[in-house]
């Protein structure tokens, strides 16, 4: 079914406005002289009978005739012959209709159909059916409308799905090789480190492979993902790499898009920690400042290297994606802002605090 009879609350819905218009037009013909019982009885059933059959006739001229593939002066030509033709069809019904109930009830009914009568109805006819094409031009813009916003979705779902696949791909494939590497190494050297490193490795994966596109996830859980990569990397690192988390319990419960933390930690292990001889210290805050959640990873760099720690030999596409996700998920009201000051590069974000229980709301993110 198409148009008014797309479902059938629509129908009932255009079934009782034409009662209500059947009605009226048995009051007017009453008002003129007709008897009531005689202009209901004329009247309802040639109102309902034209609606039904306006309601399929005028979609497929519709359809027929669309608006951005045929030209004004053709449109108006052709619901103009459509209308008029339905106009008169209506007129003979009537009349036939008439002389029926007549021929029916000879002495109960009094025929109501006179000349002035059927022009009445062939001018009402006509104008009815051209309303009747304006409602479906737009029932049918509504309808494409919708479907574009349907493949809107899909398409933007689909996105979302292919950048959560890339963000796997992403994940550096010398950090696999290495991870495995020394797990190798450590087997003969310290076989119980070999095996927890295995037990994180495998923890790290399962819980990648376990994000879905579209589906938003829990700091806390992203911070667990992410202490995960960490401790793979600590083994490699060793001493070198230091880890601290500190987190408002008020943001543990914000919701952010998967792996938007892992990247950022990766990019402050393998282009800061990585390019130094000594120590270095990977950090995270995070708290909710009324319904903006703020993020802050830093790490020291290498004071000699100008260029490291994520900056510009660094900033490729782990930050530059971040900065799009969070615009993608939520536009002007999220940031991502990074900078390399006083011997640490830092990584700023700025989101909407939304958690499961809690709707989202616009927010102004100032100074972010």
């Amino acid at each position: 079914m198409h148009g008014v009879f797309a479902n059938w609350r629509a129908a009932l819905l255009y079934l009782l406005a034409w009662l209500m218009l059947g009605l009226l037009l048995a009051g007017m013909l009453a008002s003129s002289g007709a008897a009531w019982g005689a202009s209901v009885v004329f009247a309802v059933p040639l109102a309902l009978v034209y609606a039904y059959a306006t309601g399929f006739s005028s979609y497929y001229v519709c359809r027929a005739y669309p608006l951005d593939r045929r030209r004004p002066p053709a449109i108006a030509a052709g619901v103009a012959v459509t209308a008029a033709c339905a106009a008169v069809l209506w007129c003979a019904l009537g009349a036939a209709w008439d002389s029926l109930l007549a021929a029916l009830a000879p002495a109960g009914y009094a025929p109501v159909a006179s000349g002035p009568v059927l022009a009445s109805m062939f001018g009402l006819g006509t104008i009815l059916y051209g309303l009747m094409i304006a409602v479906n031009y737009l029932l049918i813009e509504a309808e494409r409308v919708r479907l574009l916003d349907t493949q809107r979705l899909q398409m933007k779902l689909m996105a979302q799905d292919a950048e959560l696949r890339m963000l796997r791909a992403q994940v550096d494939p010398h950090f696999l090789f290495n991870s495995l590497n020394s797990v190798s190494a450590l087997t003969s050297i310290d076989p119980a480190a070999a095996r927890a490193m295995t037990v994180q490795l495998a923890e790290f994966f399962r819980h990648t492979l376990g994000l879905r596109a579209g589906r938003k996830v829990t700091l806390e859980r992203e911070l667990q993902l992410v202490r995960h990569f960490v401790a793979i990397e600590q083994v490699r690192f060793g001493d070198r790499l230091r880890f601290e988390a500190d987190v408002d319990p008020a943001a543990a419960p914000c919701l952010l898009p998967p792996m938007l933390l892992q990247p950022l930690v990766e990019n402050a292990i393998k282009h800061g920690i990585g390019q130094m001889i000594g120590p270095g210290l990977v950090r995270i805050e995070a708290a909710r400042a009324g319904s903006i959640l703020r993020i802050r990873v830093e790490n020291d760099v290498d004071p000699d290297d100008v260029a490291g720690g994520g900056g510009a030999r660094g900033t490729g596409l782990g930050l530059v994606n971040v900065r799009q996700r969070l615009a993608a998920d939520h536009g002007h009201e999220a940031s991502a802002h990074w900078a390399r000051r006083d011997g640490r590069f830092i990584v700023e974000l700025a989101l909407p605090a939304e958690t499961a229980n809690e709707p989202q709301t616009a927010t102004d993110v100032e100074g972010a």
